[in-house]
């Protein structure tokens, strides 16, 4: 316990938080006492504290395995500016430089040093942690020593031979934010972590709000969403270098502040916009995914896949680079199945075996059901990692979608016949010139010119036309057939409509919204903040986080006391930053005349609650709890709100969850209460599924839910 009151001391006075995020302290406190660990959270919640603060109340040094470059000098930054002393030793530095980096390791200068794996084939390195105290062995990104792992290493299977050589043993810290099941199983196997030592706090990102936009022109729809946040910073990921070149160019025609980042730019060009994004000289870069591992910019607030990612890991580590901060930030992947056949391609070429070539299949075809669910889609990726029972997120494309449809069978059929009529041997851009009524010479020569179809869409313009003939192919009434070249056929469902059996239903466009609301005060920070870190020569994040800033542009310190209230600024950042920035709010508030601190309330979450005077939206499950004690049902909150009404049931859970008292007999009719008593018996578990296999298919798991929450409150009064 002392120890542990000490993490939290360290966690004030060098960070600037009062708490631990979730997770942190059961971690921190297993590492304190001696456990080896397997620790597995999202990204963005905090993993680096998790071995950061051990390594500064262990009396050795902490290596910290990392395969990502970029992050080790990025780390080393913010614990350098925090007063840590830390390096890393890897292939970006010279041969002098790494032996004065080693000497003064041996000589005790550092706590914390970054390696890469490679590093444990040099001999002379394992006798020099031989001759040092090393306390503690941290392992970044650990799902990469798992053959199933999304990014498998061969170099991270030399850490196991490593932990066997290092005398007396460290404490093992194995650290990742991706590891499905299997991943983490084979994770403690070779590290020998005992399973009962794995703590997993959940893949949840409260903060991440995540859409898919289907059959959408996704260059407009990028121009718009970047004219509209022009201010916010955003990564956009393609597929191919091809594609990064396009889309940048596009972009910096636009005048936007952009840079690129793929593997067929010099190294020295790809380090230099960077740069340039993580000190934000630049608010955009359009990448492969070759960018962004271990990038720790905290105010990203967007990140855009234009292509469909190869899998669920890859993407939902892409996308979590957003908002590490903890504020509201946007996940969007702009799907088109014609995509589909860049990472088949991909895969294809790959010198894999067969059996790795079906596991990587089978994994994109999950990536592509997520593409096409009806759920939530953050609920959906939860229970692609193992989190069956989590709920709605409220917030996704799925859960707050309310656009109208409108029926466009009549269009549909008159691409589809117009296809059907040319053969099936073409593709979207002739097809599109053929509807149109166009000129093109291959068109005369092919007599296309002479069908029915031939300019039966004229009255639309040709983008209009390709945009209709994606939402067609997204919504499987076409498919785009395999090659270099693919052309559109029509399927099954596609038939169906010609026939007549089957209507077609489009919904309005996805509108672009603006992120963030205009603040003066916070403008005024950000660009103090710049000023800074130009000086200093570091990251602006790493003066102080865009959570920070925001917290103190509604809560408005105006003493030294009060700031060091503020939710990032620890005793070093006041000393270092505090004048300055009390400075800029003094004046703020002497020129609109604020007289007293607005009170707030900051949580764990990230999310901030205020008094009247700066009082923000209210929280999505509180609204539906209220409309509940109105006597609305749940159908009627969620037409109220315009939900669907999984996410309502997940508000009423939530609030449970957090006291609010629910009558929960009369969302489980009294004929199903035994059956679901006597499932749950047999069943044997909490979890939902192997409950819902025992009972028939008019219980709904809310039903259960509701039953098992009842249930779970009536213990909780008995213990009391």
């Amino acid at each position: 316990m002392l120890l542990l009151s000490k993490a939290k001391d360290i966690l004030q006075s060098y960070y600037g938080y009062t708490e631990f995020r979730k997770g942190q302290e059961a971690i921190i406190n297993q590492v304190l006492n001696g456990k080896d660990t397997v620790a597995i959270m999202p990204t963005g919640g905090g993993k680096s504290i998790c071995y950061q603060i051990p390594a500064l109340l262990f009396s050795g040094i902490t290596i910290v395995i990392s395969p990502l470059i970029s992050l080790m000098k990025d780390q080393v930054d913010a614990l350098t500016n925090a007063g840590i002393p830390a390096t890393f030793i890897n292939s970006s530095i010279n041969v002098s430089e790494m032996d004065e980096r080693l000497r003064r390791m041996e000589a005790g200068e550092f706590k914390l040093i970054y390696i890469a794996p490679e590093r444990l084939e040099a001999t002379f390195f394992i006798e020099l942690l031989n001759r040092v105290n090393v306390s503690l062995l941290a392992i970044d990104e650990a799902h990469c020593i798992s053959q199933w792992g999304h990014d498998f290493r061969p170099s991270y299977l030399l850490i196991k031979k490593l932990i066997q050589q290092i005398h007396p043993k460290p404490v093992i810290l194995a650290l990742t934010a991706t590891a499905t099941p299997s991943v983490k199983d084979d994770i403690c196997e070779l590290l020998n972590i005992p399973f009962s030592n794995v703590i997993l706090t959940g893949f949840g990102r409260e903060n991440l709000a995540f859409q898919v936009i289907k059959g959408q022109d996704r260059d407009l729809f990028i121009k718009d969403y970047i004219q509209k946040n022009e201010d916010q910073s955003g990564i956009i990921y393609a597929a191919t270098r091809k594609e990064v070149e396009r889309l940048y160019q596009q972009l910096n025609s636009l005048g936007v502040r952009v840079g690129k980042y793929h593997a067929g730019m010099s190294e020295n060009e790809r380090a230099r916009n960077q740069e340039e994004f993580l000190y934000d000289d630049i608010t955009i870069m359009v990448a492969t995914s070759a960018f962004g591992m271990g990038i720790n910019k905290s105010n990203v607030r967007y990140v855009i896949h234009y292509h469909i990612p190869k899998n669920m890991e890859s993407y939902y580590q892409e996308a979590g680079r957003a908002g590490r901060d903890g504020l509201e930030s946007e996940c969007i992947l702009l799907f088109s199945p014609q995509d589909i056949h860049i990472q088949k391609f991909f895969i294809d070429q790959s010198d894999m075996n067969i059996e790795r070539k079906e596991y990587e299949y089978s994994k994109l075809r999950k990536m592509i059901s997520y593409c096409h669910t009806e759920t939530c889609f953050q609920q959906y990726i939860l229970q692609y990692f193992g989190e069956e029972d989590s709920y709605a997120c409220g917030k996704c494309g799925n859960c707050t979608d309310n656009r109208k449809q409108v029926e466009v069978t009549v269009e549909a059929q008159m691409v589809l016949s117009c296809i059907k009529r040319m053969n099936e041997r073409f593709g979207k851009t002739f097809i599109t010139k053929v509807l149109t009524g166009s000129n093109d010479k291959k068109i005369n020569s092919l007599g296309f010119h002479q069908l029915s179809t031939y300019g039966i869409l004229k009255e639309k313009t040709q983008k209009e036309v390709n945009e209709f003939i994606d939402f067609l192919t997204a919504e499987g009434y076409l498919r785009p057939t395999d090659g270099a070249y693919p052309v559109l056929v029509v399927t099954n469902k596609g038939i169906s409509v010609l026939m007549g059996g089957e209507k077609v239903f489009k919904k309005e466009r996805v509108e672009v919204k603006r992120l963030a609301q205009d603040n003066p005060l916070f403008e005024d920070l950000r660009k103090l903040r710049r000023e800074i870190a130009t000086v200093e020569k570091i990251p602006p994040y790493i003066i102080f986080s865009d959570q920070t800033l925001q917290e103190m542009s509604v809560r408005m310190p105006a003493t030294n006391n009060e700031l060091l209230q503020i939710k990032g600024v620890g005793e070093r950042k006041l000393e270092q930053y505090g004048s300055a920035f009390l400075a800029v709010i003094i004046a703020y508030r002497e020129q609109n005349k604020i007289e007293n601190s607005v009170e707030i309330n900051v949580k764990s979450s990230g999310a901030i609650s205020v008094s009247e005077e700066g009082k923000q939206k209210e929280k999505s499950h509180h609204a539906t709890y209220a409309l509940l004690q109105e006597g609305f049902n749940i159908e009627e909150i969620a037409d109220r709100r315009g939900m669907s009404t999984r996410t309502i049931e997940s508000h009423l859970i939530r609030c449970s969850e957090e006291g609010c008292a629910i009558d929960w007999d009369k969302f489980i009719p009294g004929q199903y209460v035994s059956l679901i008593a006597d499932a749950v018996e047999k069943a044997e578990t909490d979890r939902l599924t192997p409950i819902k296999e025992l009972l028939p298919d008019e219980i709904s798991y809310f039903m259960i839910r509701a039953f098992l929450q009842k249930k779970s409150e009536v213990l909780g009064n008995q213990n009391r």
